[in-house]
C-alpha cells in the first residue's frame, strides 16, 4: 500500500512538474547581454549587485542569501526586503570602487547600468571582471535601444516599456535557475500593470502636459527632465499625458524658461534620500518653485499640482508601476482627468 501511494505521489508531481513547465536550467549556459556573448558554467554563488533596481529584482527572486555586496542607493529599500538588506555589506551608496566589489570575491557582477561596468567602466570594464573569472550582467533596460556613449544618462532610442524588465527577471531567473520565481514575479507585476491601466480607465488626461524633475546641479540652475522615450514617458503613455520634452536623451538638462514655455499642468518631484546634487531633497525642489521668478507663475506651482514620486518609480525598474498608479492618484485628486 506504502509503495502505491509513493507511486502516486511521484507521479502526481511529475504531471505537476510537466504542467508547469519549469525545467531546470542547463549549463553551460550563454546568453546574449548588452553585446556580450556571458556564459555560465554554473548557477552564480555570490553576487555583488551595483544599482538599487537590480538589487531588488534579485531581492524579488529570492536571491538575498547570495548577494555579497550592493551599491548606488538613491533611497530606502523596498519595505519587506529592509531586514534581508540590513544584513548584506553596502559596498558605497553612490559608485563603489573596483577594489571593492573584487574584494567581496564574487562570481557574477550584476549593474543597473552600463556605465558602471560596461564600456566607460565607472566602477571597472567587463573586461577587468572577466579576468578576475567574473562574470557579468547589465540591465537589458539599460542598453537595448539606448545609447550611452556620450556621457550623462544616454540616449534612449525607442520608448521604454516593462517588457525590458520583464526580459531582466527572465533572464536572471534562467541564470541562477529559479525560473519558476521569476515567471510568478512577471505574472505578479503584470496584473499590477493591469490593475494600474483599469484603475485610471476613467481617469484619462488626455495631452496633459506634465513635467518630471530628478534634480539639479544647482538649484536655480538647468533642470534633471525625463525624456521622451524614458520611464516617465512611459508612464504617461500609460495615463495618455504629453511630456513637456522631446529630446531622446533620457534625463536632459533642461532650462526652467524653456518648461515655463510648455506651461506644465502638474510637476512630479522626485524624492530620495540621496544627496549627491544640490536639488537631490525634494523640499528644496519645492522651495525654489514656489520663490523663483519665473516657476512661480506656472500653473502647477500656482495651483500646487505637485506629486511626490519615489526616484526610484522614475528608473526603468519594478517600481515603474508604482509609478503610474501614483500619478494616477494625483491627476484624480487635482480634478484635472477628463
Amino acid at each position: 500500500m506504502r509503495h502505491f501511494l509513493t507511486t502516486i505521489a511521484f507521479a502526481l508531481g511529475l504531471t505537476g512538474f510537466a504542467a508547469s513547465g519549469f525545467a531546470a536550467t542547463q549549463y553551460p549556459l550563454t546568453i546574449n547581454n548588452c553585446g556580450q556573448q556571458v556564459t555560465f558554467q554554473k548557477t552564480p554563488s555570490k553576487i555583488v549587485s551595483i544599482g538599487q533596481g537590480m538589487t531588488e529584482i534579485l531581492f524579488s527572486l529570492g536571491l538575498a542569501d547570495k548577494i555579497a555586496g550592493t551599491a548606488v542607493w538613491v533611497g530606502p529599500v523596498l519595505p519587506k526586503y529592509a531586514k534581508a538588506d540590513s544584513k548584506i555589506a553596502r559596498l558605497a551608496d553612490n559608485d563603489p570602487s573596483f577594489e571593492s566589489v573584487a574584494g567581496k570575491e564574487p562570481d557574477f557582477v550584476a549593474a543597473e547600468f552600463e556605465w558602471h561596468i560596461g564600456r566607460q567602466g565607472a566602477v571597472g570594464k567587463r573586461e577587468q571582471f572577466s579576468e578576475l573569472g567574473i562574470n557579468t550582467y547589465i540591465a537589458p533596460t539599460d542598453c537595448v535601444a539606448k545609447i550611452n556613449a556620450g556621457g550623462g544618462d544616454g540616449v534612449r532610442k525607442e520608448l521604454f516599456t516593462m517588457d525590458l524588465v520583464y526580459q531582466e527577471i527572465d533572464e536572471l531567473a534562467e541564470i541562477f535557475d529559479v525560473r519558476d520565481r521569476g515567471d510568478a514575479l512577471v505574472a505578479d507585476l503584470k496584473k499590477r500593470e493591469a490593475d494600474a491601466v483599469a484603475s485610471i480607465a476613467g481617469a484619462k488626461a488626455k495631452g496633459l502636459p506634465i513635467v518630471f524633475w530628478f534634480s539639479s546641479k544647482e538649484v536655480s540652475g538647468d533642470a534633471y527632465i525625463a525624456g521622451k522615450n524614458s520611464a516617465p514617458a512611459y508612464i504617461l503613455k500609460t495615463l495618455g499625458a504629453k511630456n513637456v520634452v522631446t529630446t531622446e536623451e533620457e534625463w536632459p538638462l533642461v532650462g526652467w524658461e524653456t518648461i515655463a514655455q510648455a506651461n506644465p499642468a502638474v510637476i512630479v518631484i522626485a524624492t530620495m534620500d540621496r544627496r549627491r546634487y544640490a536639488a537631490d531633497d525634494p523640499k528644496v525642489k519645492l522651495d525654489f518653485l514656489q520663490k523663483d521668478p519665473v516657476t512661480s507663475q506656472l500653473d502647477a506651482v500656482k495651483n500646487g499640482h505637485f506629486v511626490m514620486m519615489d526616484a526610484q518609480s522614475m528608473n526603468p525598474t519594478i517600481r515603474t508601476i508604482d509609478g503610474i498608479e501614483i500619478l494616477a492618484k494625483g491627476i484624480r485628486s487635482f480634478g484635472l482627468a477628463e
